[in-house]
């Protein structure tokens, strides 16, 4: 999978406030809807919460991974913000969450969303590609960090 095909530079965030979960769903919410014509902010917003009403997608490791289904999309889209202080995200280690990836899929994609989430955690999961997210300090950094194998 190649990160690239997933985030664009307008929908990667560094050094955001974040303040709560759902504080951050919302400006992931934002950051899409600006950058990828004909998603609804508080449509997709409403969808990450329910989504997280189903169980936290904090993954471990200061990670999570809000995603949901969307209508009017051809492809898997995401985003990335990095936050300034980790929130609490009820993730699976209970640390807190300063990294959060979102992905949005097509209603009818099954198969493919399963296997990007696969390969999204798989990457996000190695240490040396975390601190270089972490690392960045401006929004052209944790971009180019993010699509950097």
């Amino acid at each position: 999978m190649q990160i690239q095909t997933l985030i664009s530079p307008g929908r990667t965030l560094c050094g955001i406030e974040g303040g709560s979960k759902k504080r951050a769903l919302e400006l992931l919410a934002n950051a899409i809807a600006q950058d990828v014509p004909g998603i609804d902010a508080d449509d997709l917003f409403r969808r990450l919460i329910g989504r997280e009403r189903l169980g936290s997608t904090g993954i471990g490791h200061g990670i999570a991974i809000p995603h949901c289904r969307v209508e009017n999309c051809s492809g898997t889209i995401g985003a990335l913000i990095t936050l300034v202080d980790p929130i609490d995200f009820d993730a699976i280690d209970s640390q807190p969450v300063d990294i959060l990836f979102a992905m949005l899929v097509p209603e009818d994609a099954h198969d493919e969303h399963l296997q990007t989430l696969a390969a999204l955690a798989g990457a996000l999961n190695n240490a040396d590609y975390r601190q270089r997210l972490r690392n960045a300090d401006s929004d052209a950094a944790l971009y180019q960090a993010a699509i950097t194998p």
